[in-house]
């Protein structure tokens, strides 16, 4: 066993080696003329372990993402080589695989309109249908959503060099943001064909790329590391939140419920049953979150219409695994500030599918002004907004 992890930190090494000296120059040339061997002797965990530690060192978020595709197009022929576990037939990993095939697909599907667009950008036949593709395309954004909420909590519990979980959402967000740049500005009238094709070209590279890391870096390691059937039972409740391309099968769908107590409980201000308690928050037209003053997550309410999704996967998950990289500082920022008892209060208000939402912190304080979490709550306010004069009669005839 010594030996075997001896031999993982001499390739460490020598990987820190590769990243930083892609990180400060942009190129390796000095290390493969010193190492002409080294590559065929990686495997593609080593990858994992080498990306925590490049995001525990602080390097920016933009620096690691283009490191990272450099390295792992250095070493992309022993990563494709090597045997990996796959994923059991009707498993989620493998649901998750047939979504992947099936977004290739699609995109192989936008590639000739793409290209005959390129030659006729007036042709709006052709504009029409580059628009529509990518509409359906964007659809495999359910995907990331069900990666970042389900599968990376699962993660972060089972490996202590998770953080490249972090490398792989600000991938998603990019992806995200591309395709509504494309999508929108193929809603204009002029457009700017150089800037739009390099849009077109980052999505379809990212969204390989990111297909490729799963398949032979990311689940072949977690089938390594974890049994299939427990990992099937965690990821069971990815099957309420729907797929984009390829649904879930009954058979693999298996969700245990904890078993609560429905004894009364004394709230001061009166006596409520857990379950009286559930239903009162769930029937509350927002949606909740609970974080305790450990900056874990301990509740979300599940109100008819979620606006942002919540599994039971994020119960004990640390709050600043739960935001993408590039925005998790704000969070951090917010809870320091009431952790601090300089601030009680933040709110903020996005515009997002035609709808208003208003999203507010709060600190939780206990008799003794003691900071015990925060709540989290988000509304959606579009009809609020319109309200004008006063309603004072009841008008449901």
């Amino acid at each position: 066993m010594s030996e075997l992890s001896n031999t993982k930190a001499l390739r460490q090494k020598k990987l820190h080696q590769v990243a930083h000296e892609l990180i400060k120059y942009g190129n390796s040339r000095n290390f493969l003329k010193e190492n002409p061997e080294f590559i065929d002797t990686v495997i593609p965990s080593d990858f994992i372990t080498l990306f925590d530690a490049l995001v525990s060192e602080g390097h920016s978020m933009e620096a690691l993402k283009t490191c990272s595709n450099k390295i792992l197009n250095l070493f992309h022929r022993p990563i494709s080589n090597y045997k990996r576990i796959e994923p059991q037939q009707n498993s989620f990993l493998a649901l998750f695989e047939a979504n992947n095939t099936a977004m290739e697909q699609q995109l192989n599907k936008i590639t000739p309109v793409f290209k005959a667009f390129n030659k006729d950008t007036a042709n709006k036949t052709l504009k029409n249908e580059l628009s529509q593709q990518f509409k359906k395309l964007q659809q495999f954004e359910s995907y990331y959503i069900i990666k970042e909420n389900i599968l990376f909590p699962v993660i972060e519990g089972l490996w202590t060099d998770y953080r490249c979980l972090q490398l792989m959402w600000s991938f998603h967000d990019d992806i995200r943001r591309n395709i509504k740049k494309i999508i929108e500005t193929l809603n204009n009238e002029i457009i700017d064909l150089k800037e739009f094709n390099r849009w077109v070209g980052d999505v379809f590279f990212n969204m390989m790329t990111i297909k490729f890391r799963e398949e032979h870096i990311l689940f072949p390691y977690l089938l390594e590391t974890m049994d299939e059937t427990e990992l099937n039972e965690k990821l069971a409740e990815s099957s309420h939140m729907e797929l984009p391309y390829i649904k879930a099968q009954k058979e693999i769908l298996s969700q245990t419920k904890a078993n609560l107590s429905t004894d009364a409980s004394d709230l001061d201000t009166g006596l409520l049953t857990v379950e009286q308690i559930k239903l009162i928050f769930n029937h509350l037209p927002v949606d909740i979150t609970y974080v305790d003053e450990n900056d874990t997550v301990r509740y979300f309410s599940t109100p008819k219409k979620r606006i942002f999704p919540r599994t039971k996967t994020i119960i004990g998950r640390k709050v600043h695994n739960c935001h993408p990289p590039e925005s998790v500082h704000v969070v951090e920022k917010i809870v320091d500030s009431f952790k601090s008892g300089e601030k009680d209060e933040a709110s903020f208000w996005i515009d997002m599918k035609g709808q208003k939402f208003l999203i507010q912190y709060f600190a939780v304080r206990d008799s003794n002004q003691q900071y015990k979490g925060v709540i989290e709550v988000s509304q959606e306010i579009s009809e609020i907004q319109t309200l004008k004069g006063e309603k004072r009669l009841l008008d449901w005839e």
